[in-house]
């Protein structure tokens, strides 16, 4: 009989030792109820009270889940000295201003991606707390969600060799009815969405040498800007990664999966979360080694949805890297290099070329 080995794969989000550090919540809006506190909540993790404009919303959001305090203004949430953290989840023209007022007060932040929509007011806030001496992440918890974070485990053990081809492709029904602002917004498809799959490729595998993208709309949608796109990234290494994400499937045969080829393997997968949005099911995952068992597939039961599961990532990361004085993984300095990459796909689809990533300067 042959034994078939287990893979213990590492993919689960760390907590630090400390997390009772009181986090409050600037922006009551739907993510913010329906991941952010979810998942805070599950890991026993201190809301010290929240803010938003909307007053009325403010007061649902910190009825609904608990939240003590309710504060009247951004600067009376930021004079509270309970408050360590700030988790921003406001629209990202808005981001900059209170980034730079909540570090200039002497509180770490977490913010919402995309950091910003203009890169010189994301090197900005990069450049805000650097002088303030205070930690800032970025929530691009898609590194956190369990196919990615385990596809990663895989991939920095070896068990599919040099990496060679990278696709995550996705097409399905997105309502996009749920967010009116984004169906008006001149940028959709790639500052919004598919972001987070240029930011978990680049966690994977780093930063491409080149971009090339198109962009374009579905007969006789509502949204103003792109639906429809698909970006190629190519390295150094001789990699190649694509990116293909289609919004306007009504077909009844939609799916969102992964697939990472290696010189001695592969790992695939589907991102569950894009089933039946927004119920979804837990990602699944599969993977084979020519190396370490070249007979056997292992069909790998991953537990944990993207949203709101994989929100504790951000949190977690930037409250261990508070303790240790080091970097969150998904810092604001490394979030430009993300945001380079959306940046180079529109200036790709726009000028109908392809883009080396050097050209995209914060």
């Amino acid at each position: 009989m042959k034994t078939i080995p287990v893979l213990d794969l590492r993919y689960k989000p760390h907590l630090p030792e400390r997390t009772d550090y009181g986090i409050a919540i600037i922006g009551c809006g739907g993510i913010v109820n329906y991941a952010h506190l979810p998942a805070y909540r599950a890991h026993g993790l201190h809301v010290a009270g929240c803010y938003d404009i909307d007053a009325q919303a403010a007061r649902r959001t910190a009825e609904a889940h608990g939240i003590a305090r309710v504060y009247n203004s951004l600067d009376e949430l930021l004079a509270d000295p309970a408050v360590a953290i700030c988790d921003i989840a406001v629209p990202a023209w808005n981001q900059r201003a209170i980034a730079e007022r909540a570090v200039a007060a002497g509180k770490h932040v977490l913010c919402q991606k995309p950091l910003s929509e203009d890169l010189a007011d994301a090197a900005a806030i990069v450049a805000a707390a650097r002088h303030a001496g205070r930690k800032a992440a970025v929530n691009q918890q898609m590194r956190w969600s369990a196919g990615i974070a385990a596809a990663k485990d895989l991939i920095s053990r070896g068990f599919i060799g040099q990496p060679t081809d990278a696709q995550i492709q996705v097409s399905t029904r997105t309502p996009w009815h749920m967010w009116p602002w984004l169906q008006v917004h001149p940028r959709l498809e790639v500052m919004y969405h598919s972001i987070h799959y240029l930011d978990s490729l680049r966690y994977l595998f780093g930063d491409p040498a080149w971009v090339t993208s198109r962009h374009t709309k579905y007969p006789g949608q509502q949204e103003r800007a792109e639906t429809r796109t698909i970006t190629v990234l190519d390295y150094d290494s001789g990699l190649q990664a694509l990116v293909a994400v289609n919004h306007n499937d009504s077909s009844g045969d939609t799916y969102a999966t992964f697939r990472f080829l290696g010189t001695d393997g592969v790992i695939k997968g589907s991102i569950g979360l894009l089933y039946n949005y927004p119920h979804g099911r837990p990602d699944t995952l599969q993977c084979r080694s020519n190396v370490q068992a070249p007979e056997i597939w292992f069909d790998v039961a991953l537990e944990g949805l993207w949203v709101p599961d994989a929100f504790i990532g951000p949190m977690a990361s930037l409250m261990e890297a508070i303790q240790s004085d080091g970097m969150p993984l998904t810092d604001v300095n490394d979030n430009l290099g993300t945001l380079r990459l959306v940046h180079a796909s529109y200036r790709s689809a726009a000028e109908y070329r392809s883009v080396r990533l050097e050209e995209v300067v914060a």
